[in-house]
């Protein structure tokens, strides 16, 4: 008897402008991005959106336009602030500094410099500013006053799309019926479907046997029975 080796390994997200599905859920906030900083308010903008919503993807396409540094908030009270204000920046998860003083004072400057310089400053975050829980009074006005992009959790168009192209990056095989199928019952966001995308992987690789609906029932709903299934619908048809 002979047992099959897995190999798990990791399929790189591509964040290319062409890789952006563009949906109602996305399609205003990728205009913004798209139109570059030249027509944004004091050059700099606010993209807000839930986790998984897309942001990293979107930042990560103006960053490449605009050549700039992505800088993670989380960094910020160890930065170098006038070095990383040298150029265009993308600030991710700004959200992070609230609660770190030494972090919000270095956002504060951060921002004033970027402003004297006249250098564009997109900033990530999943929530306004006025959540964020900020200590520092001049640092919440001057993000209170950006200007601000949404992108909307992920709408079932998105989510096939993103399904799609995730199974064809690891060269998976699935049944068209399959991808509605999942889009009804995994969580709603683009993190979501990378990581059902990679547990079908891993599971059908430790199995030896293609990905189908039965499959996927068993890590999503591993409680249900087979006859749980709608009247009609047969688990292993997908």
């Amino acid at each position: 008897m002979t047992t099959q080796l897995a190999f798990d390994l990791p399929a790189p997200a591509s964040l290319r402008r062409e890789d952006f599905f563009v949906s109602p859920a996305n399609a205003l906030a990728l205009a913004v991005i798209d139109g570059g900083a030249a027509g944004w308010p004091l050059g700099k903008m606010l993209l807000l959106g839930p986790a998984g919503s897309g942001k990293t993807h979107l930042a990560h396409v103006w960053a490449r336009a605009a050549g700039a540094e992505i800088l993670a908030a989380a960094a910020l009270g160890q930065a170098d602030i006038d070095a990383r204000a040298r150029g265009p920046l993308v600030l991710e998860d700004a959200q992070g500094v609230a609660g770190d003083a030494r972090a919000e004072a270095a956002l504060f400057h951060l921002h004033n410099r970027l402003a004297e310089r006249r250098l564009p400053l997109l900033i990530t975050a999943t929530a306004p500013p006025r959540d964020w829980g900020l200590a520092l009074p001049d640092l919440a006005s001057r993000m209170q006053g950006t200007a601000v992009t949404r992108l909307d959790p992920p709408d079932d168009a998105l989510l096939s799309a993103v399904l799609v192209k995730l199974f064809a990056d690891r060269q998976i095989a699935v049944a068209p019926a399959l991808i509605p199928w999942l889009v009804a019952r995994m969580d709603r966001s683009l993190a979501a479907a990378r990581d059902l995308v990679a547990a079908l992987d891993a599971a059908s690789l430790a199995r030896g046997g293609p990905v189908t609906r039965a499959l996927a029932q068993r890590l999503l709903a591993p409680d249900a029975m087979p006859g749980d299934a709608p009247p009609g619908d047969t688990l292993d048809s997908a």
